[in-house]
């Protein structure tokens, strides 16, 4: 297969850049298998295979070979490191994380329609003002680049995030107020954060001044400290957009790093653990969601349905990878 180099445009003053032709043909699904059989991966049942390929794709399923190839520059064949790799231990390890996507998403909106109405009942009450995320006052006076690249106040940012959420809302509640109301240019507190996604929700909580309102919610989760409350929405939130995308989390490196509390108010991790384990693994960010769990919804069956998956996830799983200690089970959170 031949790649043709060519020489990307650039702006007077740049360094020319030069870049590959994408000439790789479309394959049928046989064409697939017989790519994956070279590469030494074996099958049962190919016409089983040709099924699981046309729903799922073969491109999708790459995710989850890929750990067990070798992707070096110099092995352009991406050869199987193992000569016992079934095709039908590929879609286990694909069930098993879409199973752990599911339990996490599930445990995730309970947290998050925790957190908004804790928001909405402290702030609400404390400021007895309806529409107290509007108030300048409460923010932290940041300066953030907006998206077109021009400075901006963070709350200013953050108002337009609401808006535009608020905005795109279709919830009925929504359109009764602008229906009935000029002024406030938004509605109250407990409808216009019922509308936020988790992400913004995050950002709100983030940019919230230092108060005993928000070290009150913090504390309601049982964290002394509101920045890593704050830190622990902002990872559950990547996490919950990578479970919603339907994207793959079970070996997982998250772009944010968990923090973690030595002085919790209920049982989480030992010290050792503490700084033993990987921050920005699944594991560590199921460590936050048992937590909160454990305070929100106490008969919580996290622990039980994720070893129920952990024993359907075939011969590739690895909890190592995923950043399960060996003693997971016992840790103060998952007793």
């Amino acid at each position: 297969m031949t790649s043709h180099a060519s020489r990307k445009t650039s702006a007077p003053g740049e360094v020319f850049e030069f870049c590959m032709d994408y000439t790789k043909c479309p394959l049928s699904l046989q064409q697939q298998i017989s790519k994956l059989k070279r590469r030494g991966l074996l099958f049962d049942d190919e016409q089983l295979a040709e099924s699981y390929l046309a729903n799922i794709s073969y491109y999708r399923l790459r995710a989850y070979t890929y750990p067990f190839q070798n992707n070096t520059a110099s092995e352009a064949d991406h050869k199987f490191l193992s000569n016992d790799i079934y095709f039908s231990d590929i879609i286990d390890l694909y069930c098993f994380d879409r199973r752990l996507r599911s339990l996490m998403f599930n445990a995730i909106e309970k947290i998050e329609v925790a957190v908004r109405a804790r928001m909405v009942q402290v702030y609400s009450e404390a400021t007895g003002n309806s529409h107290w995320f509007l108030d300048e006052i409460l923010y932290k006076p940041m300066m953030k680049t907006g998206r077109n690249g021009i400075p901006a106040t963070a709350f200013a940012l953050l108002m337009k995030d609401i808006e535009g959420e608020v905005n795109r809302s279709n919830e009925d509640f929504i359109k009764h107020y602008y229906n009935k109301y000029d002024n406030p240019s938004m509605p109250p507190a407990w409808m216009t954060l019922e509308v936020l996604s988790l992400g913004t929700l995050s950002k709100l909580y983030q940019l919230l001044k230092k108060s005993p309102e928000k070290k009150a919610i913090a504390k309601g989760f049982g964290l002394n400290d509101d920045r890593i409350f704050s830190n622990w929405l902002h990872a559950i939130a990547v996490w919950r957009n990578c479970c919603a995308h339907h994207s793959r989390v079970w070996n997982r490196r998250s772009i944010v790093n968990i923090q973690l509390p030595t002085n919790a108010d209920n049982p989480f991790l030992d010290r050792h653990t503490l700084h033993t384990i990987h921050p920005n693994k699944v594991f560590t960010v199921l460590c936050c969601i048992k937590y909160i769990s454990n305070i929100i919804s106490p008969d919580s069956d996290l622990k039980r349905n994720i070893l129920a998956i952990i024993g359907d996830g075939g011969n590739l799983l690895s909890l190592d990878e995923m950043g399960f200690p060996k003693n997971w089970k016992l840790l103060g959170v998952w007793k």
